[in-house]
């Protein structure tokens, strides 16, 4: 069985070791550009040793932002500020991989620090917000229109021409954002997703968007691109997105090009009950794995480098995803290998702390390529 610090490889592109960055928004951003911020925030995990470096919910659309200082990626005046970044993590022997969102009805809302709500306008907000019906996420938040035919085109363009943008940039691995309660999953689940039309009703319509994009994206990008979804595996309420779905959802994502399947639960129902504990997660992607045979990511409540590498070793999920434990210690890569036993290059500059014979890092070369034309 591998081991978390042996080297993953998809669709021919290899990942040095499967700890993953899992995206989390800095809110940092103006006018979407990514900025010093965003470099020394991704780049040191990449020099702390995670194998994946994933970007934060991206915007494929400027009213696609959870919140105004959100990134986006909406405009080829974003592309260079992400090469800066993409080869940074580069030149750290870790791939790059940007995860591409549209918040729905959750857009325009304010960043943590500064309260709970809707952004005025004046504030830099916007007044219009979409989703598959008009249905509010909570009472506090905007109150969206339903998308139409044409307004759901012009989403499903927004995720190709990102995605063909972050090839331009050289990322390694584009992830589609389709949990927490954001535009694709509020059109999965029947508690948010209403319609009568072909985007609503049974599994076949809601899942309809996803897998549009899915097909678009990946009929737009190199071969060599990896392609993840991050799925809510549960709304964790009765009459929800649910775990059957979920595979069922998989088994028509597999044949579409979807190389990796980034397991999470929640977000689209506010306020829920969720039984949060340490891997909480884990058995929505086992189960995923398992049942589908796509590989498999678990986030959540992953903090000791026993427990990852135990879900890793024991065929539970393919890679971990860790977020809050790499926003406090950012070389929690290097400390783990140490701990485990496990050989892991060190930066060149790092060498004099690093253990006896330990390596340097070689550069890795971008994988992802232009875009087909």
């Amino acid at each position: 069985m591998p081991h978390l610090f042996d080297p993953l490889t998809l669709r021919g592109v290899t990942i040095p070791n499967r700890v993953f960055v899992s995206p989390m928004c800095e809110y940092s951003a103006t006018d979407g550009l990514p900025n010093d911020w965003h470099l020394v925030h991704l780049g040191s995990r990449a020099v702390g040793g995670a194998g994946l470096v994933i970007t934060e919910a991206t915007a494929v659309r400027p009213e696609g932002r959870i919140s105004p200082q959100d990134l986006g990626i909406w405009s080829d005046g974003h592309i260079d500020p992400f090469a800066r970044i993409v080869r940074f993590v580069h030149a750290q022997g870790a791939r790059a991989g940007i995860q591409l969102a549209h918040a729905g009805r959750k857009a325009s809302t304010q960043r943590p620090w500064d309260g709970d709500g809707t952004v005025a306008e004046a504030d830099g907000g916007w007044t219009q917000v979409v989703a598959p019906s008009p249905l509010r996420h909570a009472d506090h938040y905007p109150a969206p229109i339903a998308l139409t035919e044409d307004g759901i085109r012009e989403v499903i363009d927004g995720f190709v021409s990102a995605g063909v943008r972050a090839c331009a940039a050289g990322f390694d691995v584009l992830e589609v954002h389709a949990a927490h309660g954001y535009l694709l999953h509020q059109f999965l689940s029947p508690l948010s997703n209403r319609r009568d039309d072909a985007w609503g009703g049974d599994l076949t319509g809601r899942t309809r968007l996803l897998r549009e994009v899915v097909s678009a994206l990946r009929a737009a990008c190199p071969d060599a691109m990896v392609l993840f979804v991050r799925l809510s595996a549960t709304d964790w309420t009765a009459g929800g997105w649910d775990l059957e779905q979920t595979i069922a959802l998989v088994r028509m994502l597999a044949p579409l090009g979807v190389d990796l399947i980034d397991c999470s639960t929640g977000g689209n129902v506010h306020r829920t009950r969720i039984p949060v504990g340490p891997g909480y997660q884990v058995p929505f992607a086992a189960a995923v794995r398992r049942e589908t045979g796509v590989p498999t990511t678990a986030v959540g409540l992953i903090t000791s480098a026993v427990q990852a590498e135990q879900l890793v070793s024991l065929g539970e999920v393919d890679a971990v995803q860790l977020a809050r434990e790499l926003l406090r210690d950012p070389y929690w890569p290097l400390h783990a290998a140490r701990e485990l036993g496990h050989p892991l290059t060190w930066p060149a500059q790092y060498l004099r702390a690093a253990p006896a014979g330990t390596q340097a890092r070689v550069p890795v070369e971008p994988s992802g390529g232009d875009a087909k034309p």
